[in-house]
């Protein structure tokens, strides 16, 4: 609405909102020709009474004919709808209520006509509360007065005047007119507003259409995103695996130290690239909602030192000190945890502390915060003297693909995924993390959280060298220089490779070039364990794996199966126990990672 028109101004498009389906505007021109048509009725009902000897009444409608045109005027200039709607209501009321106790002193068809047309008025202009208050003044003083009329009961000591039959006329007509005109203008703005309506309608049910389509597409694209990432996975993880493979096989082979300094550097350098590809692959899962949360008996202590046996390596190779303190009351405890988060968690915070600390070192502190007889509360610390990080950055760098700023991403290198996946690891098990950081001195990032405690210890713990060869002592077999391996792998380098490796340990393998062929050596020979790829031709190893499940012999039936696999695929875990194996190993692997599974699933059954 247009408050800066003119005095002069007597349109009502310089006052009313272009918006058709205002209701405001509709109300607004509604009253604007109310007013309109009103002047010019009562200018006609003047000019008619100025031949009948009606002076009261004729007084009254010049009040009126004055009355409704300052109104008007103040519509058109100043559209202050609501005010001058309450007055030509209150006008109206008092007008036809001193007619019918006063003036006329009964109560006609104009009287009737004018109270419907103040019901209808006050109800469509004002809402409801308002339209009921208006008409209950006009209806209950006007019942009253029949009331006292028909038992005689009402008089004063004023002449009724009689007016014309041209006025009642006229007056009726202009009010029935009046009625015909508001139902017409609020019909016609109900009707257009059914139309806008079915309009918006019909193009919600398009826009939800398209939004159905985007969402479809867009987890199409997710799921094809999800599917390259698994694909380049396979890819770079099968090259990375011969590389790092070799490295640690040449190193194992006690190389000249410009050789063995090289070879470091290799295996540096391919460790980085792997570590890259798993921040990817790690930041993919969590952003499709699809990681898994196991809840599995294990010792915190154990699972904290051999998270951070790797991490001690890289620290002091770096020339730092590497301190890590657990408190005494885990490691005398088993609990319900998910390991592979937990480590997850706990290696990304190190690395990163490792990555931006030049000197002095870091420290690792496990503590017990509060323990009851089923739940420990532990607070899991890792402390840096590194670079440190400004306050206002410290929300900045749990953002994917983020660092402090652009001259750390080129000096520190990295994809900025590592404090993202900590983060949103520990927001999906409603957890935080916190950071206290000083430029120039170190940063400190900590996390609780809950563990339930197992009522005893079930199985040994056997995580580190050390450990395997004190369960292997108790189980009985200390060497597997006897051991009957199957290997199935397609693809040259990594058979060389596994070769390589499992000659260190005085192993020499049988191979199967694809799935067929292994469940076909397993029908022929005996072994001991699998080392079964997945990717395979003729028959992958989730059959292969199946087929040799159903086999009627027992003993080869449960033959220890170890999948070896370079596939990111999100539920691979669930693929591989499913298919009836019983553990795997992501391409590229440790060497040590390979025998201590190798040397616990051969001596559980020995």
């Amino acid at each position: 609405m247009d408050s800066g028109v003119g005095f002069f101004n007597f349109s009502i498009y310089k006052v009313v909102s272009k918006d058709n389906l205002s209701l405001d505007s509709a109300r607004i021109r509604i009253l604007y020709y109310v007013l309109l048509l009103s002047i010019y009725v009562l200018a006609v009902l003047q000019v008619n009474m100025y031949y009948q000897p009606l002076n009261s009444v004729a007084v009254i409608n010049a009040i009126m004919l004055i009355s409704t045109a300052v109104l008007f005027k103040w519509l058109t200039y100043k559209p202050n709808w609501k005010i001058i709607t309450h007055l030509l209501l209150i006008g109206g009321s008092l007008i036809n209520l001193a007619d019918v106790f006063i003036v006329l002193q009964t109560v006609n068809s104009i009287t009737v006509a004018v109270i419907v047309m103040i019901m209808l008025f006050s109800f469509y202009m004002l809402g409801q509360k308002p339209g009921f208050i208006y008409s209950a003044l006009n209806i209950i003083p006007v019942g009253v007065f029949i009331t006292l009329q028909s038992y005689n009961a009402y008089s004063i000591n004023v002449l009724p005047e009689q007016p014309g039959r041209s006025t009642i006329i006229i007056g009726l007509v202009s009010c029935l007119g009046f009625i015909v005109l508001i139902h017409s203008y609020f019909y016609r703005f109900y009707l257009n507003s059914h139309i806008q309506l079915k309009r918006s309608l019909k193009q919600q049910d398009i826009l939800k259409d398209k939004y159905k389509q985007a969402i479809e597409k867009a987890e199409r694209s997710s799921e094809e995103k999800s599917q390259f990432l698994a694909t380049m996975s396979h890819e770079i993880r099968t090259p990375l695996n011969a590389v790092i493979g070799m490295s640690n096989l040449l190193i194992m082979g006690d190389p000249r130290p410009d050789q063995q300094e090289n070879l470091e550097v290799l295996k540096t350098s391919a460790g980085n690239l792997l570590a890259i590809v798993n921040d990817m692959l790690d930041f993919n899962k969590i952003e499709s909602g699809k990681q898994v949360f196991e809840n599995v008996q294990l010792n915190l202590a154990e699972l904290i030192k051999n998270t951070c046996s790797a991490q001690m390596a890289s620290a002091q190779e770096k020339g730092l000190s590497f301190k890590l303190e657990i408190d005494e009351v885990l490691s005398s405890k088993e609990v319900f945890a998910e390991p592979t988060r937990i480590s997850q968690v706990l290696a990304n915070l190190v690395n990163n502390a490792i990555k931006f600390t030049h000197k002095g070192g870091i420290e690792v502190k496990v503590s017990c915060l509060e323990q009851k007889t089923s739940l420990l509360t532990v607070n899991f610390a890792v402390k840096d003297t590194g670079i440190g990080i400004e306050e206002d950055k410290l929300k900045a760098i749990f953002e994917p693909f983020t660092q402090e700023s652009i001259s750390t991403t080129r000096q520190y290198g990295g994809t900025g995924l590592g404090l993202t996946i900590v983060k949103r690891l520990l927001e999906s098990q409603g957890l935080q993390v916190q950071v206290d950081s000083t430029p120039g001195v170190g940063s400190q990032f900590s996390f609780n959280m809950e563990f339930a405690v197992a009522a005893e210890s079930k199985y040994i713990v056997a995580k580190s060298p050390e450990n395997v060869k004190e369960a292997l002592e108790t189980a009985g077999k200390n060497h597997l220089n006897d051991l009957k391996v199957l290997i199935a792998e397609d693809h040259p380098v990594n058979v060389m490779l596994m070769k390589k490796l499992l000659s260190k340990w005085k192993i020499t393998p049988a191979v199967a070039e694809n799935g067929k062929r292994a469940v076909e050596l397993m029908h022929s020979g005996e072994f001991d364990i699998v080392l079964m790829d997945l990717h395979m031709p003729l028959m992958n190893g989730f059959d292969a794996a199946m087929a040799i499940r159903k086999m009627s012999d027992r003993k080869k039936a449960n033959v220890p199966i170890i999948a070896l696999t370079a596939s990111a695929m999100i539920d691979i875990k669930e693929k591989v126990h499913a298919s009836g194996m019983n553990d795997y190993i992501s391409k590229p692997f440790k060497p040590t990672e390979l025998l201590e599974k190798m040397q616990m699933l051969t001596a559980a059954i020995a």
